[in-house]
């Protein structure tokens, strides 16, 4: 068992009617409340379809390949956050279908749980809208999110109608996130964008490069190292063909010296024969200028 520190949230007036759906919200804690243990598993129902599954799964790897040297962040989709006593009571509230914990330890978790990480909530969390959560992510969790959590970064995407808004915490409430002319809309506390791409909610950089994914980072290693092996082919082509033609340039070089060495044979067997014709004439006493 441990005790947790007091976190302090805003009270938030509810109709009586709306008492139960509003239950999850985090009370006042008495000082010194024992809480459960800290070693809760995520008890989160299945995602509504493979759009939202691979959705969840693209926005967690991306990150963690991006942030690959980094240990000082945490993320996670479909776990659970436990926050308050009074939550583990309740089936209304569900985790966030992706979250980011930013300054604090990188490691496996079985859940998100509040008192045992310093006090610490998401700083970012996504929705992934569906026909049976819609509803709840524009407005009880949206509320929960701002008036309890208070998470600075709060964005949702429906992977069907693409619709995607977000919005940012400022003196305690959400403002909605003016979108840039490509459409996304930035994060204060990833500082980076986020906006959709092929139907998919993406990151992107300041600059506005796309984050890859592992495949798509996988996929554009390979294609620069087959066209790394492609450029050292013609590389090695290129190599061989000066290399024939400095061969076959030698190989002229060296009839042409063949030639004129022949040449110079010739032209010296005819000087020596030339000379002993001159030779005989002068023994036969025949002046060649008579001739």
């Amino acid at each position: 068992m441990s005790v947790a520190k007091e976190l302090k949230s805003p009270d938030v007036e509810t109709p009586d009617s709306a008492n139960q759906e509003l239950e999850t919200q985090e009370l006042e804690t008495p000082v010194n409340v024992i809480f459960p243990p800290g070693d809760l598993y995520s008890d989160e129902p299945p995602l509504e379809s493979d759009l939202h599954l691979r959705q969840m799964i693209l926005l967690i790897q991306c990150l963690e390949l991006f942030w690959q040297n980094r240990n000082d962040f945490y993320v996670a989709g479909n776990l659970t956050i436990y926050y308050s006593e009074r939550q583990l009571k309740s089936e209304k509230f569900r985790g966030p279908d992706f979250f980011a914990v930013l300054a604090t330890e990188r490691k496996p978790r079985k859940s998100w749980v509040v008192w045992e990480e310093d006090g610490k909530y998401p700083n970012l969390i996504v929705e992934i809208l569906s026909d049976s959560t819609a509803a709840t992510d524009r407005d009880l969790k949206k509320k929960i999110y701002q008036d309890t959590f208070r998470t600075p970064d709060y964005f949702w995407f429906d992977p069907v109608s693409l619709e995607f808004n977000g919005y940012h915490l400022v003196d305690g409430e959400y403002q909605a996130l003016e979108p840039n002319p490509q459409g996304w809309l930035w994060s204060q506390q990833l500082g980076l964008f986020l906006g959709i791409h092929e139907e998919k909610l993406r990151y992107f950089t300041p600059e506005g490069e796309l984050i890859f994914s592992p495949e798509e980072l996988a996929q554009q290693e390979s294609q620069r190292a087959e066209q790394e092996a492609q450029r050292a082919e013609q590389e090695a082509q290129r190599a061989e063909q000066e290399a024939q033609r400095a061969e076959q340039e030698a190989q002229r070089a060296e009839q042409e010296a063949q030639r004129a060495e022949q040449e110079a044979q010739r032209a010296e067997q005819e000087a020596q024969r030339a000379e002993r014709l001159a030779a005989k004439l002068r023994e036969l006493n025949i002046d060649l200028d008579d001739l």
